[in-house]
């Protein structure tokens, strides 16, 4: 018979696989007894049990949670007949036009999965606030959707698996972005890692911001501006559907990421040094790089009215945006926005989306207002 007394001793209660060291600090036996309070709470190196949702202390990791569960959706649910017919037409489409697509997907089909990777093997275990958890367990599930939309469009089209699943080894623009990732992932996920010093802690904090404000917030930005552009021509309509889901998701992701940054420099002021802001520059410095050659490699020649050139000028302002959302100065000074209507995209409530195929609201039964 299971013990609790014996098997759940400490009220960390870290999740540890065999041998990991748990991340939290040992607590004497009598704090165990003693209800959680909220002011006891910590996102990182906290000792309040984990298995206590409640009382709340970050508000907004739960609120995050209960809209993306309103959010919900699948992408069989889209209607993929457009797609295909246009895609076995050889006058739908340019060859560039394919290109895009292939490329794109080539890139999402291992980010979304490297994503998933890093909250559920690496993430996960280093943050001690329930509520915060709650809303990873919901975004490793996202991610999984968005897997599994980028199979959905590449089965539908009848696409060679292998050359879009294998992309991310063949391709180069697309390797050199997961091989900048990749670090980041294999420093949370050694079983050796914990945090609870300075410099591990910042090691955690430099991954977060990676993943939020460089991965989920600016690799993703030229393959969505591309698909959706093609939808807007009314071309690709239900892969654009779907990335326009996706894009809903990852803004939410972003989002998330950012306030557990900033909550986490909050709460330790003391990692948040001179050096470490001016590591974070270089960082995002090199993000702006690798996709803008991402850019260049998925479009040499103009396209649907864009050009690699007009990337470099979104990417910086992009760039701009995160700097200022986790407290830097902008990298780019004068940057601006030159795809405005990717603003609209990202707020799907109450739209009707631009390719005339659904009401983009979409959310699960019991969330949705008829209002």
């Amino acid at each position: 018979m299971l013990s609790f007394e014996d098997t759940f001793a400490s009220p960390a209660l870290q999740p540890v696989m065999p041998g990991m060291k748990s991340a939290a600090a040992p607590v004497e036996p009598a704090a165990a007894a003693r209800r959680v309070r909220a002011e006891d709470k910590r996102i990182i190196n906290g000792t309040a049990d984990v298995n206590q949702l409640v009382p709340f202390k970050y508000k907004w990791a739960w609120d995050k949670y209960l809209s993306g569960c309103a959010n919900h959706w699948m992408p069989q649910e889209i209607n993929m007949s457009r797609d295909i017919a246009q895609w076995k037409d050889p006058n739908a489409l340019t060859e560039d036009e394919r290109r895009i697509v292939k490329r794109n997907l080539g890139f999402f089909v291992t980010a979304d999965s490297l994503a998933a990777n890093n909250i559920v093997l690496g993430t996960y275990r280093h943050i001690t606030a329930p509520e915060c958890r709650q809303y990873l367990l919901r975004q490793a599930f996202e991610e999984a959707i968005h897997t599994h939309a980028y199979q959905y469009i590449v089965e539908s089209l009848g696409l060679d698996e292998g050359e879009i699943f294998n992309a991310y080894h063949e391709v180069q623009s697309i390797r050199d972005k997961d091989d900048f990732l990749i670090p980041f992932i294999e420093t949370l996920t050694d079983p050796e890692f914990k945090t609870g010093t300075p410099e591990n802690d910042q090691k955690l904090l430099k991954s977060l911001i990676v993943f939020a404000c460089i991965m989920e917030g600016l690799f993703f930005y030229v393959g969505f501006a591309q698909i959706l552009a093609l939808g807007r021509q009314n071309k690709m309509t239900g892969a654009a559907e779907q990335y326009q889901y996706i894009l809903r998701d990852e803004s939410m992701h972003c989002n998330f990421g950012i306030d557990l940054i900033n909550t986490i420099k909050l709460e330790n002021p003391h990692l948040w040094t001179p050096e470490f802001r001016e590591e974070i520059r270089v960082l995002m410095q090199k993000g702006v790089e690798l996709e803008y050659r991402y850019a260049e490699d998925t479009m040499p020649r103009g396209v649907l009215g864009l050009n690699a050139s007009m990337f470099k000028e979104y990417l910086r302002f992009i760039a701009n945006r995160r700097c200022q959302q986790i407290g830097l100065d902008e990298l780019y000074p004068n940057a601006s926005n030159p795809f405005p209507w990717m603003s609209e995209m990202i707020d799907l409530k109450k739209e009707k989306n631009f390719f005339e195929t659904r009401v983009t609201e979409y959310q699960t039964g019991g969330a949705l207002s008829w209002d």
